[in-house]
């Protein structure tokens, strides 16, 4: 999947750590998060778990928020989503 946009050009309203956390956990902690949020502010998660990429992806486009980026390095996955409802 291609970053839709540069991480560094968005600052996240909050960040969740999930590295070392295998499925549910990552998705869970992001929903979690998401939850506590106002429309509009951006989550930026970290997680290590290969799934996760489509994990992840697959609950944003499923609850209707925005992924504004999704980038691999190394061994870790960084996500920006934006909360759309």
């Amino acid at each position: 999947m291609q970053v839709l946009k540069e991480l560094s050009n968005v600052d996240p309203n909050m960040t969740i750590d999930a590295r070392g956390l295998f499925c549910p956990q990552p998705v869970f902690m992001t929903k979690v998060a998401i939850e506590r949020m106002a429309v509009g502010e951006v989550l930026k998660v970290l997680a290590t778990d290969p799934a996760s990429e489509e994990d992840i992806t697959n609950w944003v486009n499923r609850h209707g928020h925005e992924l504004l980026a999704m980038e691999k390095k190394a061994e870790d996955f960084e996500f920006l989503i934006k909360k759309v409802k």
